[in-house]
Formats: C-alpha cells, structure tokens, sequence
C-alpha cells in the first residue's frame, strides 16, 4: 500500500480492537456527566432495532465542540453496541470525522494546507441530499441510519434511515444482490458504507435530481475504527457497481497550487462539466505540523457561495409569501424582486401548488420555470450584477441617501461590553438607544421592543436594538418585527466572535468566561436586571453560563443572518474604546450618509469616559422605557466599613443539570412536533420565560413540616442525608438524570426524570416530590416554578380536571449527569 494512498483499503480491513472500542465509548460517556466549563459534552440517544433483540447507542456532539482539541473523536455520526457474549463495545457506524469549509478554521487555510498535506489529491461532487449510512450486522442483517437516527419515527411518516432503506432494496434487485451478501461484505471489512440520499420526490435540496437520477450515492468506505482511516475513491466506485448503488464523481490532483486554482475558477460559476454543484469534498493525507512524522486522512470541502446563496433567499422569501408575511432580504434585490413577481403570478395561476411548495415539493420546479423565463442560468443572473450590469431599478440598490435608516442589532453575551457601546454610540450621534431590559415583561415584549425601534427611527438616523440577540430566532424577530414598519431600514451587526480559528475553542470560551465575569462583578448592580452585588455569585455565573452556551454566531450565509447589510466584528476582550472606534469605521466606510465625520479621539474619549463613569441604568425589566440623558457626576462614595460575611441557610437541595444539552433535546424534540404542539414551548421561549438554569429538586426546605405544617420525618431524614453528603464530599457528587418525559399545558412546562439509577442499590437518588422533574418555565411571573408538582401529580393520576388538556412527548431516554448542590438562600 502507498503511503500516498488513504488509510487502509479493502483488501486490508482495518480491524476492531475492543481495548481501543472500550475506551472511546468510556470517554464519551464520561462526557455524558460534563456539565458547565467542561472540555466536552455529548448526548447518547438509544434505538431498539425493529424485529431484533438488540440496541444501538447514536452519539452527538455539539456542532461547535468539533473545532475543540479535546474530543475523544471526531466522528459525524457514530453508533455502537455492546456484544453480549464479550461484554465490549463494539462501533457498528462510523461517519468522516467533521471536516470544514476553506478558511473556515486555521487548517483549512490554503498556507496550512500547503504545508502540512500531501497529494493525490481527491475531489468529490458535493452532492446535495442527506447522510445515510449502511453497515452489517452479526445476524446478516442491515444496519441504515441517518446522521443520528435508524428506524422509524412517529412524527412523521417516512423517516430518513426507512427512505434509504427502500433505496437499498431498489440498487440490490438491480443487480441481483441481497441484504445478506452486502451484510456480510461490510462485517468482515469492519466498515460502513457512507451516501448522499438524494431523492426529489421524498425531499428536495437545492440542487435539483432528475428520477433517474435519484437514488443512493456512495461517496465512502470508512472503517469503524476510533482514528478516522477511509478507502479511496476507486475502490469506493468498484464497490457501488459491485451492488448497483449510484457512483459519485471525482477526479484527482497533485499539487496545492493547481488545486487551489481550479476550485477558485469553478466558484465563479458554480458549475463543474457543464453542470451546477454546490461545490467539493476534498480528501487528502495531512499532518498535525511540520513536525509530526505520521500522516493521517484528511478532508476539508470548498463550497460555492454563488447562486446557491441565492437560491436558498428564493426559497425563504417565497415561503414569507405564501404565509401571508412582507419578504425580507437584503441581497440580490433587483432579481429577488423579480422573481417575487414571477412567483406571484405562477401561484395564482397553479392555486394547487401553494400547499406543495409549504411542504418542501416544487421548489426547484419553479425556480427553473423563473431562470427558464429569464433565459439566464443562475450563476450568469449573479455575475451580472456583480459587474454592475443590471440598472439601478433592476438591483434595487439605490445609491444611498440622506435618509438611510440602520438598525444597529449587537449579537453578544453577557459581559461582552453591549450596552456601553450602544450607550456611547448614542452619545456622540445622537442616535435611539432602546434597551429591552427597561421593557416590561411577557409575551408581547419582542414587538413593544421593535416598536420602540421602529418609533426611534422616526426622530433618528439610527436605532441601537439593546439586548444579546445572541440567537437566531432573536435577530428573526428583530427582522420580522421591525422590517414590517419600517421597510426600508438597513440593520448592522454588531457582531462579539465568540470563535477565533487560531485558540484552541476551549481556552478561548474559558478567556471570554473570565474577561466578560469580571465586567459584571465589578459593575456590581449597575445594570438593569444583573445584579451581581447582590444576587448570589453562582446564580450569576449560572445565568452568564446559559447565554455564553446558547450563543449562535453569525453566519453571513444562512437565513436569517443573510439580512444584515453588513457585519462589524468585535473583539470582545477588547476594551470598549477600541470597539468603538471599530465600529464607527466600518459604519462610516459604509454608511458615509449616516457618519458624515469622523469623530475626533478626544470626542470618543469624552463619551466613553461619561459610559463608564456618569452612566446610571434606567428602569428595568417591568419598568417604563426612559430617554437616555445625560447624568450629573456624583461624588464618589466612601467605602462602607467590611461587614461580616452572614451565615448561608440552605434553601434546597438539587442536581444541578448542563442547560445546553437540556435545551438542545428541547430544541429538536419539538422542531418534530406538529405545529398544534410546538406553540406553547415556542411561546415559552420567545417571551424569555424558559429558565435561566435549569436542575432537579432534591428537597426544599419548606417540605420538612409537611402539607399541614406538620414536621415530616420522612423530609427530614432526607434533608440530614444531603446535609451529611454534601458536607463530607471533597469532590463535586455526580448523578445521572434520564430525561423522560416532557409535560406541559397552557400554564407551564416540565421534565420528568428518572434520577441516579447507581444509588442506593438501584433504587436511585431520593426526592421529596413524587415526580421528579426539571421546570423548563412558567407562561407568566405570578405562575411559580413549584407548581409544576401539582401538574405533574395530576397527570401521573390521571385525575386531571375538566377544561385542563395536559400535553405529553416523549424524549427517548437522553442522559445527562448533574451535580448534588445545597443552594443557599
């Protein structure tokens, strides 16, 4: 074998070692108990296979923990089993370890790539459908999955995995082959067969398959193995006509330079041999550094922005249409608006096709029908007006004018340094500062929020949206909310990166973790709702943890973040005065109209100085929106003599559980749900009421005297067994908490758990109420977190009362491990 060629090949299977298999799957369940501020984290879902007496374990990390060093692996889709004669784990699928966009990360940067990979250098068509993976089982049957899932699925009527499987069935037959044979093939290679499912008439992408066409594409041979080894692409092809599957295109290149140039000149027209691709998968041998003797396999893909990135707002826009809602984009307007025309008149003469295209079916028919009309492939509408070829009226881009209206939206977390930029924008330029901390609360609060903004831009040039619109559904609801009233509003990012390709993603998310609590710490209370004085130092940082792990950057190219105008990075260890004047460069350089001077150094000192030393919040949450104004100097205040520290009464016991893999479940448990279901959890979280942190209930100190106030010896031994436990442990006390079942009506919502299985012989961690749970929020303040007990206790007794409809789904048995607290009042 070559050492140019990749890892293994099929006629030298790289085999399993159980000692290898059995500690890879002990980190990872090891990852199962990381909560806050650990290196790594992961979700372990568990499938019983239909018809077989055996189950298989899906692993999932976090999408951003793949830019981490400290992953046990680096697999996309993983499965394992463990034996029952030997005990030992076994990885039936294994997907490519996660692989990155050019310049997406700092190996994917071509002078990295230059110096630390080798050739042959393989390209593989992108294809656009979804990831199936096949393997083979000891009883000759198959193992399908998608990237985290196998089997069927009660939320909708033909899964992923039972599509692929139909197609499995399909390229056998068309060879004379059986499950068995191809069973058999991929066992004793060790391997799993990894495709692109790509089928129109079960879901369209963007890229468009003809029905004969569609089917299973194999691009790849992996070994289940923990260190990524594949097969190359010719032995991959021998194996698709071996059993029919569909051959997916390549071709090789030997040096970086060429390489480089060749994919360059493809992403100016999107097109590869006369047809359009969304670009390529590159595979290759690299090396860690130029010090590192072994080279390993490689990939990193080079995707086409163009017309894909069009293509994708069409379909967005449309779909804004068809709902009854204004469209908003901000790029490729003069086309956009044409084919919206386009559009208009094609569902009013085909009424029939509306209901289709909702359901994802017809998107590529109609966007061929337009480009058909147009006589223009895509690529060339693009290029076209990128070289300025279309009128002013036809690109929409008029050139700017003295009425310019931006909307400034920070994309931060807490700490990052936000409000003091908004507050000193405000200052120097007169602009509308609304701060949705002085907003009362509720369901309504995101459209008095864009209210605010939208009346702001009636007396100013530009309005600063005050809050962390540190997630995408946030900066859709400043989109939606604002662009309606004020449609021709440009909105700015103020963009705090949370990811620098150079850091290991751990140090930096520890660095941001450090800089951004002493901000707060030392601001003490002044801010509306933070009150790090007086609040307990852990729920701070328990709040601070939340936002810092549910912050989604922005990506340029995806809904809803393709409706910036522009993008303003900011540095977040940076101090506000750079920022500043970071910021106010770019919105001068693209908004001359708005900043017709720039302010001088001394101007920008002055208002900093006045943010960080004069500044008083104002309101704050329930309270009424006030101007800003400028504040008196107050004389600084003596240091009040040190008090003795008061001696903490514990209020609780809890398990204190990571948010992000609770949410995470939440997330994807009911983005399967029908819509009738979803309302209330989305409610939940668009009005800001899903909890800060979340945990279990141990015992309050409130149940020791029982319901009629009455001690209750029961509670009371249970609250000494914490007590003495918490007080002897010298290390955090780990527990595992299944997730079980979400519950919920028109009030609150709840999780029910299962709690520490490996306690007390068996019998679990013990609780004070009689359904353990997690709240996941409450519909309003005045509705308490500890009534979920009452509806819980209901439901498990079915006494439920009339006019009440309690709500149920399952959540598949997810573990999680939290840790024992006494929380202090």
């Amino acid at each position: 074998m070559s050492e140019h060629t990749l890892t293994g090949t099929l006629s030298e299977p790289r085999l399993q070692k159980p000692k290898e298999v059995n500690s890879l799957v002990n980190q990872m369940e090891a990852g199962l108990k990381k909560g806050k501020g650990a290196g790594f984290g992961c979700r372990r879902t568990t499938f019983k296979l239909d018809g077989r007496d055996m189950e298989v374990h899906s692993w999932k990390f976090n999408d951003f923990d793949y830019k981490k060093y400290t992953l046990p692996t680096f697999a996309r889709g993983l499965f394992t089993y463990r034996n029952p004669s030997s005990g030992d784990h076994e990885i039936v699928i294994r997907g490519y370890d996660k692989f990155f966009n050019i310049n997406e990360v700092k190996n994917t940067k071509w002078a990295w790539i230059k110096e630390n990979t080798k050739g042959p250098y393989e390209l593989t068509v992108k294809e656009n459908g979804c990831i199936i993976f096949i393997s083979g089982l000891s009883d000759d049957s198959l193992l399908v999955c998608s990237k985290h899932s196998t089997g069927t699925r009660g939320d909708v009527d033909l899964s992923h995995a039972m599509a692929g499987e139909r197609w499995v069935d399909k390229h056998l037959a068309s060879v004379g082959k059986t499950r068995a044979e191809l069973s058999r093939h991929l066992r004793e290679l060790n391997a799993t067969a990894v495709f692109e499912l790509c089928d129109d008439s079960f879901e369209e992408h963007i890229l468009a398959y003809a029905e004969d066409q569609a089917g299973l594409y194999l691009h790849g041979i992996n070994f289940n193995v923990p260190k990524f080894a594949t097969c190359s692409q010719g032995e991959v092809q021998k194996f698709a006509e071996t059993y029919g599957m569909r051959k997916t295109e390549y071709f090789e290149m030997h040096d970086v330079d060429s390489l480089k140039k060749f994919l360059d000149e493809a992403a100016e027209t999107g097109s590869w041999n006369g047809k359009d691709v969304e670009g390529f998968v590159i595979r290759c041998k690299a090396r860690e550094g130029p010090t590192d003797p072994s080279w390993h396999d490689w990939f990193f893909k080079y995707k086409f922005e163009e017309p894909y990135l069009m293509y994708r707002q069409w379909r967005e826009v449309t779909k804004s249409m068809l709902s009854g809602k204004q469209p908003k984009y901000q790029k490729h307007k003069g086309v956009t608006n044409e084919y919206l025309t386009f559009a208009r008149v094609y569902f009013k003469q085909n009424p029939e096709l509306v209901k289709e295209y909702q359901e994802n079916h017809g998107i590529i028919k109609l966007r061929d029908a337009f480009l058909e009309k147009r006589g223009m492939k895509g690529s060339e509408l693009v290029k076209i007006e990128n070289e300025g070829g279309m009128s002013q009226d036809e690109s929409g881009e008029a050139a700017e004018t003295e009425d310019v209206k931006l909307v400034l939206v920070p994309i931060a977390s807490i700490g990052c340094g936000k409000t003091t930029l908004a507050i000193t924008l405000s200052r120097l330029f007169k602009w509308g500062h609304i701060q949705n901390d002085n907003l009362p609360g509720g369901s309504k609060r995101p459209v008095q929020f864009a209210r605010a903004i939208v009346d702001s831009l009636k007396t100013s040039q530009a309005a600063i949206a005050d809050r962390n619109n540190h997630q995408k559904r946030e900066r859709k609801q400043i989109f939606e909310n604002v662009g309606s009233s004020a449609h021709t509003a440009k909105f700015v990012a103020l963009h705090y990166v949370h990811y620098r390709p150079d850091v290991d993603p751990d140090e930096y998310k520890r660095r941001i973790r450090k800089v951004t609590q002493d901000r707060v710490f030392h601001r003490g209370d002044n801010h509306q709702t933070i009150h790090a004085a007086s609040k307990p130092q852990r729920e701070i940082v328990n709040i601070m943890n939340g936002f810092l792990n549910r912050f989604e950057p922005v990506e340029h190219d995806q809904q809803p973040d393709l409706m910036f105008q522009t993008v303003i990075d900011l540095d977040i260890e940076a101090d506000s005065r750079k920022n500043l004047e970071t910021a106010i460069l770019h919105l001068r350089e693209a908004f001359p109209s708005v900043i017709k001077k720039m302010p001088t150094k001394e101007e920008m000192d002055e208002a900093i100085e006045f943010t960080l030393n004069e500044y008083q919040p104002k309101g704050g949450k329930g309270g009424k929106q006030q101007p800003q104004q400028p504040q008196q100097p107050q004389q600084p205040q003596q240091q009040a003599p040190a008090q003795q520290p008061k001696k903490e009464t514990i209020e609780y016991f809890s398990i204190q559980v990571p948010y992000e893999t609770i949410y995470n479940t939440l997330e994807s448990t009911f983005e399967t749900l029908p819509t009738e279901q979803r309302s209330f959890y989305y409610q939940l979280r668009d009005s800001n009421r899903i909890q800060k942190a979340f945990h279990v209930t141990l015992v309050h100190r409130f149940s020791l005297t029982g319901n009629k106030r009455k001690p209750s010896s029961k509670n009371q031994a249970m609250w000494d067994k914490y007590v003495n436990m918490t007080s002897a442990a010298e290390a955090p006390i780990k527990v595992k908490v299944k997730l079980d079942k979400v519950v919920w009506d028109e009030r609150l919502m709840a999780i029910t758990v299962n709690l520490g299985e490996e306690f007390e012989g068996g019998k679990g961690m013990p609780c004070a109420n009689e359904v353990p749970h997690i709240t996941v929020g409450t519909k309003s303040p005045n509705i308490k977190p500890k009534e979920s007990n009452h509806l819980l206790v209901m439901w498990k007794a079915g006494t439920v009362g009339p006019g009440v409809k309690i709500h149920v789904a399952d959540l598949g048995g997810v573990e999680v491990y939290g840790e024992v607290e006494a929380v202090a009042q």
